[in-house]
């Protein structure tokens, strides 16, 4: 199986690449690429592809790396919506979030008393926000009266 993906050269911190077809298994790197179609440098962002060999190959049943694929997208030589090539580590958090959800996860102990006491904290922050006028002898009185309220919650579920 074939796959068309960037080939890095270049100095350290002056990346160049080229765009080759190679075997899906072997690294571009190893030298035995099968065709060079193009080339492209993200800091002066030249770039040329031979569009006629790339639609070839293509058609020849070629993969595409998704970077490859945005890159070809850009320079109209195919059409459709663009791939996410990388996905930062939040992103993933947010994904793991909804899976667990979805799967309908029973909750621990210990994350229900936790989010009370955010939930808690939010509605300090409200109410803090609507006091402003009192001294803030009196606020940090309030904010201590609730959080001892939030503890005495969690010490009753505990038992």
């Amino acid at each position: 199986m074939l796959t068309i993906r960037f080939l890095r050269q270049g100095k350290k911190h002056q990346p160049f690449f080229k765009i080759v077809v190679v075997e899906k298994h072997r690294s571009p790197k190893s030298g035995k690429f099968i065709e060079e179609i193009g080339f492209y440098n993200p800091i002066t962002k030249e770039r040329k592809i031979r569009k006629e060999r790339a639609l070839y190959w293509i058609k020849m049943g070629a993969d595409l790396s998704d970077s490859v694929y945005n890159l070809l997208i850009t320079e109209k030589v195919i059409s459709g919506t663009k791939r996410v090539a990388h996905s930062t580590k939040k992103k993933k958090e947010e994904m793991q979030a909804k899976e667990e959800k979805k799967s309908g996860g029973e909750e621990k102990e210990g994350e229900k008393i936790k989010k009370e006491e955010t939930e808690g904290e939010k509605e300090e922050s409200k109410e803090i926000s609507k006091e402003e006028g009192e001294p803030k002898e009196e606020i940090q009185q309030n904010k201590e009266e609730s959080k001892q309220k939030i503890s005495d919650k969690s010490e009753e579920q505990n038992k």
